[in-house]
């Protein structure tokens, strides 16, 4: 299954960041931070102006991204959480 985000939207899957046990201490998951990077899947054809022709969209998929932290909304597709949030919820891309 596959989804195509409409308009300015963005399937993004989060990067669960690798989990560091310091001094025998173990965070339960309800207090871990939600992570705020993730890499683009799907990108929606863009905005209409307000002439009626589609914007391009600034990312594409690939894409490594910085998002907020309430950014978007969960959705679980084959047991694979994802979040759909528009264009404006990115914060920036990830260079190398």
């Amino acid at each position: 299954m596959t989804i195509k985000p409409l308009g300015d939207r963005v399937l993004v899957k989060p990067v669960e960041e690798t989990e560091q046990v310091r001094g025998g201490i173990i965070i339960p998951d309800t207090a871990k931070e939600k992570p705020q990077q993730g890499v683009v899947e799907a990108v929606g054809p863009g905005k209409r102006g307000e002439d009626g022709k589609i914007l391009p969209m600034n990312v594409k998929a690939g894409d490594k991204v910085l998002y907020g932290k309430y950014a978007g909304s969960e959705v679980k597709i084959a047991d694979v959480k994802y979040l759909i949030m528009g264009e404006s919820d990115i914060l920036g891309i990830i260079e190398n």
